[in-house]
């Protein structure tokens, strides 16, 4: 370091520089450069802005370790605190608040409160840094620092913004009355404050709002499927009477944070995005916590530190609502480069996401981690199989079965936890399962696992009168071995000996004698002690009196089932997102989330007196409802609200937050549509006129719900392309058209949305189903949402009849105005059919069957879909009384085909059912019975045929496409030859995938 003591020494300010930036290089390395302090010091002074600069990057690093030397140059920082740059009077401040001397605690104090009137921002940042250093350092200062906070709370810049939260939390975290007048302007600024301050400000307005606002969450049930629609509405002019019986009402300010905090969910930052989550947790409605699911899903090809946080923190999350993951299931499947650690969680969060439903491919995966070379691992796996046995009972059996497989596996580890886990379940349902005891009872030599080893044993005795033969023999040897035994075995011999003794004393009583003698000279003192207990316990004599009576009792009492639960389970008492929710324990520091108040404390305490932001905000409440209650669902405000939810941070936002006010429910849909649109632009570019035209949207409006897609086609040309398939495809224009014209005619203006909607909600369950009549109650969304056909023009005159007949029967005292009436159902078009198979000969016994939709309204009953299944008698003798049996789940509306008596060997037959899915993708279970044997089989829709197609004129459907808002979306892609991409061709790839209608468009390259 000699020649670094000289060139500081020199008189050239470039050898200085020079010294000085080589210092900090040493610094940077982690190497200690504390013996140069006096020579760097002295520069303290220099004229040169650069060399000042490095020097204060030094002496904040040193001015703790020399406060000596630092003392003595105090005179000079004060000085730089008035310097004309503001780099060098922030990095005076720093320094002077490094050094940690209670003497200069009034120097700082003073210093603090004139660098946090500086016209600077950045100064202004530098003392709230200074004013957490000077509480560590000296507590009592802590009113002074709270003016000073409150001064700086009031700061328009987003510069200062993060860091005086920050100096709030440490300082005075429970001032909630500081953040009142502040709490909209923060609310504001949150879009434009660097990331950390984002996390800061979002943590703290998490835990404001919880004191502040009133619970979404109380009625619970109100906020399901009826209040999802109501709560869109909810501020809507129209329903105003109905708001006021209503128990709640959102705070605005409260929607305020929500909509604010939502477009940082597509930060780059993983902590910002993770702190909108557990906003959106504890504070959002129930029905909008969905909008963070995709971005946390984002986060998990982020690196394995961060997969590890955000995992947990889904394993809680996924606990209390299955539903918000369960589309990303796949996201969760291991990879074999994956941590252990980051396994188990995701095997956790497989777990907890298992239903009836998707329980098959999760075992199958399971069957997959069994096998991994991961010890550990496979040995989770096996307690996420017993997990899943418990929780869905009808896979109980299948996992005992698959567990017993393993009890041959190779590896000691997989056995064990496997015998550990099939005792659980086995004391679940025991009377079925004598069998299985009697295997492991074969298998029990080869075991060598302590815990194993016990588990068995423990089952032996527990269920003795169920093996009377097998379990003394089982003693017979452990009397052999017992002194070789660990600890945990030998109590469970003990265990076994005594209950054998009591059921059947007449094989056992030498043996258990023998083995009680052994237990009395053990050398661990639990098992003298259990011995001498069980000896008293169950051989009689004058001494033991009254409790041998009832030693039955005792031992062989019926013993509750293990319940087998998440590690997850209790972890929701913390915060999400916290070290401490992370640990499972409290940290220092963590701060309790408060209960929701009963009733909202008063929310003029917000309301503050000139100042601008204000001013724009107070009027938007009022504003923004009219729009909504005449087109909640109209193209313009969509396109507004877009823009808003992009700007609405910035201090200016006047208009921005008064569009985005406007959103307040549609909200969780507009997430779902901004992430959509990037995906479906992409493969929109390439679309109608190359190889992949991009169902997405025609799929999505399958679900019957309303998708957003409106937005985007305003917006960007590209992703209006591939919303350009979104009703199917082109060619089948010509027939469409014909068939809409006579729909206009009975066209009323389905402005009515909102009424509409909660119509839909109560009659699209059943309705939507693949007939005609249906399309009419399911109104406008179906309408829309079908629209395909290949079918020649004329079929337009049967189909009003239908339409008019259906309304009398279907729709009666329903007001007809709320059916879209641009919506003319066609026939469908023809096109190729895909046979599914039903039931394989080899596991039908010789009885085969495959079904195809045939794409023609069913004759049972308007809400079900016809569904075509060929039978065929594959065997070489005659299949007896072929019918439907037991179906699941029970309330399962299926039209069954009549009987077939007799079916001769080769011969086949077509037969029609309906079935009512329900408007959804979940497969019907039933079976399917001859004589002699009984078959489950499923039926899987896809989501393509529970549509109907309809017709309709372009104008229309560009309206009624705008009206689509719902939160789900489904999508398909084709892929066509560059060469061949007509529209008939385009048309007939479409309608593989979806039974929709066409509609005529005015421009080639797009396919309505």
């Amino acid at each position: 370091n000699e020649d670094l003591k000289e060139m500081l020494e020199s008189n050239k300010e470039s050898l200085k520089l020079e010294a000085m930036k080589r210092i900090v290089g040493l610094i940077a390395k982690g190497k200690n450069s504390s013996e140069l302090f006096p020579a760097v010091v002295k520069n303290v002074a220099s004229k040169n802005i650069e060399l000042k600069k490095l020097v204060y990057v030094y002496l904040v690093r040193y001015a703790e370790e020399q406060q000596d030397l630092a003392l003595l140059s105090i005179s000079t920082f004060q000085r730089a605190l008035k310097d004309p740059n503001q780099f060098i009077r922030a990095s005076a401040l720093r320094v002077l608040s490094s050094i940690r001397v209670p003497i200069i605690v009034p120097i700082m104090m003073l210093a603090i409160k004139e660098a946090a009137a500086d016209l600077s921002p950045y100064v202004r940042k530098t003392s709230a840094h200074a004013i957490q250093k000077l509480y560590s350092l000296d507590p009592d200062q802590k009113e002074q620092l709270i003016e000073v906070i409150e001064k700086l709370l009031k700061d328009k810049s987003t510069l200062v913004a993060g860091s005086v939260v920050m100096a709030f939390e440490e300082v005075c975290p429970d001032r909630i009355d500081l953040i009142h007048k502040n709490y909209r302007k923060l609310c504001n600024l949150l879009v434009d404050v660097e990331e950390w301050g984002q996390v800061v400000i979002i943590s703290m307005l998490t835990r404001y709002a919880r004191t502040q606002f009133t619970s979404p969450w109380k009625e619970g049930a109100m906020f399901d499927e009826n209040n999802e629609k109501t709560f869109y509405d909810s501020d809507s002019e129209e329903k105003k009477g109905q708001t006021e019986a209503k128990p709640y009402i959102m705070d605005p300010d409260h929607r305020l944070l929500l909509r604010n905090t939502k477009p940082l969910l597509q930060s780059r930052n993983t902590a910002v995005v993770m702190s909108v989550a557990q906003l959106y947790w504890h504070l959002a409605p129930k029905h909008e916590v969905n909008i963070v699911t995709k971005s946390l899903v984002r986060l998990l090809r982020s690196h394995r530190e961060v997969q590890y946080i955000v995992l947990q923190n889904i394993a809680t999350m996924s606990i209390q609502r299955k539903g918000m993951f369960e589309p990303f299931m796949k996201s969760f499947y291991v990879r074999s480069t994956d941590a252990t650690h980051i396994k188990t969680l995701k095997l956790e969060i497989l777990t907890n996401l298992a239903n009836e439903a998707n329980i098959s491919t999760i075992l199958r995966e399971f069957q997959t981690y069994v096998k991994s070379q991961d010890k550990a691992f496979a040995a989770a796996t096996i307690q996420a199989i017993g997990r899943c046995a418990t929780n869905i009972s009808e896979v109980t059996d299948t996992c005992l079965n698959g567990l017993v497989l393993l009890l041959s596996n190779r590896d000691e580890t997989v056995v064990a936890e496997s015998v550990v886990v099939i005792k659980k379940l086995l004391q679940t349902q025991p009377t079925q399962h004598s069998e299985i005891i009697k295997h492991m009872a074969k298998l029990f030599d080869n075991i060598t696992v302590p815990m194993a080893r016990a588990s068995i044993l423990w089952l032996m005795g527990e269920y003795c009168e169920r093996v009377p033969k097998i379990a003394p023999d089982v003693l017979r040897k452990m009397a052999k071995t017992f002194t070789a035994e660990e600890d945990i075995v030998k109590l469970q011999i003990v265990n076994l000996a005594a209950k054998l003794y009591l059921t059947n004393s007449k094989q056992t009583k030498l043996l258990t004698q023998y083995i009680l003698n052994l237990g009395k000279y053990d050398q661990n003192y639990d098992i003298r002690d259990r011995t001498r207990f069980v000896r008293q316990l169950i051989v009689p004599n004058e001494k033991s009196g009254a409790l041998n009576k009832y030693a039955r009792r005792i031992l062989l009492a019926p013993k509750p089932a293990p319940v087998l639960e998440s590690a997850f389970k209790d972890r929701d008492r913390y915060q999400l997102g916290t070290l401490s929710h992370s640990l499972n324990t409290k940290a220092t520091g963590y701060q309790e989330l408060s209960d929701w108040p009963d009733v909202a404390p008063d929310q003029s305490v917000r309301n503050v007196e000139v100042i601008e932001p204000v001013k724009e905000w107070a009027p938007l409440v009022g504003k923004a409802k009219k729009p909504k209650s005449d087109k909640f669902y109209s193209d313009d405000e969509e396109e507004r609200e877009e823009e808003g939810s992009e700007r609405s941070g910035s201090e200016d936002s006047s208009s921005s937050s008064s569009s985005s006010s406007s959103e307040s429910g549609s909200e969780s849909e507009e997430e779902s549509s901004e992430e959509s649109e990037n995906t479906s632009s992409d493969s929109g570019k390439s679309s109608s006129g190359s190889e992949k035209s991009s169902i997405e949207s025609e799929s999505e409006q399958k679900k019957k719900k309303k998708t957003k897609k409106a937005p985007q086609k305003k917006s960007k040309p590209t992703a209006a392309d591939s919303d350009s398939d979104e009703n199917g495809n082109g060619p089948v224009a010509q027939a469409s058209s014909s068939s809409a014209e006579s729909s206009s005619d009975s066209e009323t203006d389905s402005e009515d949305d909102s009424d509409s909607d909660s119509l839909t909600a109560q009659k699209k369950k059943s309705d939507v189903k693949s007939k005609p009549k249906v399309e009419v109650k399911s109104k406008k969304e179906v309408s829309l949402l079908d629209l395909d056909d290949f079918s020649p023009a004329p079929t337009n005159a049967p189909k009003s009849l239908v339409l008019s007949s259906s309304l009398l029967s279907d729709l009666e005292g329903l007001s007809l105005s709320n059916i879209s009436s641009t919506v003319q159902v066609t026939t469908p078009s023809f096109g190729p059919v895909k046979t599914y198979e039903l039931l394989h000969h080899m596991t039908g016994k010789g009885l085969s069957a495959k079904y195809h939709f045939p794409r023609q309204p069913c004759l049972y009953q308007p809400s079900m879909v016809s569904v075509q299944v060929i039978l065929t008698n594959c065997s070489d003798h005659s299949l007896e009384e072929i019918h439907i049996g037991d179906r699941s789940p029970a309330s399962l509306n299926i039209h069954c085909f009549n009987t077939i008596e007799r079916l001769e060997p080769e011969a086949s037959v077509t037969v029609s059912m309906g079935i009512d899915f329900s408007d959804s993708t979940q497969a019907a279970n039933f079976q399917l019975c001859t004589k002699e044997d009984q078959f489950s089989v499923s039926i899987q829709p896809a989501v393509g045929e529970l549509l109907m197609p309809s017709s309709m004129t372009e104008q229309n459907f560009c309206k009624e496409q705008g009206k689509l808002l719902g939160m789900n979306e489904t999508s398909a892609t084709i892929t066509m030859a560059t060469a061949n991409t007509s529209s008939q061709a385009i048309s007939k790839q479409v309608l593989s995938v979806a039974n929709v209608g066409v509609v005529s468009s005015s421009q080639n390259d797009f396919h309505r």
